[in-house]
């Protein structure tokens, strides 16, 4: 068989390739296998490489953008203003007769109903007539529930002078108190009483003592006999 096999292939051979290679069977057959792997390789090569289709990738349009409402013109019916906050919270002390008392962090702009709600509300015996909890609240000040001889927080009354008239017994909210209840603290008339109340509407209120000395008429002197008779 080797031998027919080698007669066939001389017989079929070109001439110049049995003058090149000769006519050995083993060279033939060498070369037969070296072009067969060379063609596999480069069938490999070509067909690896062979293009493939990439497919798009899908277009992902943005949400429109909710578009802000527009703010209304002129002043609107029933709308509070409420007062710049420094911070985006404000830290009140809740005391009297509520359930949890204590110091509270809220957000700013909340108001006292907001500072009763989250100290569990107020108790049932506690008397909330003069309570006005639509007051909004200031950084540091102090909010105190039904307790007798104190002032309710935000109502502007309940504060008391003694028996003879010289002074309050409670201590006076710059926040809170009128112009009558101004003028019986020491040193302060009626006007001094008034530039009080208009600073506090013109700047939204006081949110320390230490603001009192921004009020035209009181000095160092005066301030510092106010001082222990006042809160914001």
């Amino acid at each position: 068989m080797r031998e027919r096999w080698a007669t066939v292939l001389r017989e079929r051979t070109p001439v110049w390739a049995q003058t090149r290679f000769g006519l050995e069977p083993r060279a033939l057959a060498a070369l037969t296998v070296v072009l067969l792997v060379a063609a596999g390789l480069a069938g490999g090569y070509f067909w690896t490489g062979r293009p493939e289709p990439v497919r798009a990738p899908e277009l992902v349009r943005a949400a429109p953008a909710a578009a802000a409402p527009a703010a209304p013109e002129g002043p609107v019916a029933g709308a509070v203003a409420r007062p710049a906050a420094g911070g985006s919270r404000v830290i009140v002390d809740v005391g009297g007769k509520v359930r949890r008392p204590g110091v509270l962090t809220l957000p700013a702009g909340s108001r006292v109903a907001d500072a009763l709600r989250a100290a569990g509300g107020a108790k049932p015996e506690a008397d909330l007539t003069g309570l006005n909890r639509a007051r909004v609240l200031f950084d540091g000040e102090q909010v105190l529930v039904g307790l007798p001889g104190t002032p309710v927080a935000g109502s502007g009354s309940g504060v008391g002078t003694g028996s003879g008239g010289g002074g309050p017994t409670v201590v006076l909210s710059l926040n809170t108190a009128t112009v009558e209840q101004l003028d019986t603290l020491p040193g302060v008339g009626p006007v001094l009483a008034r530039h009080i109340v208009d600073h506090r509407t013109e700047h939204g209120g006081f949110r320390s003592v230490g603001e009192l000395r921004e009020v035209n008429g009181i000095g160092e002197r005066r301030f510092a006999d106010l001082e222990p008779l006042v809160r914001p």
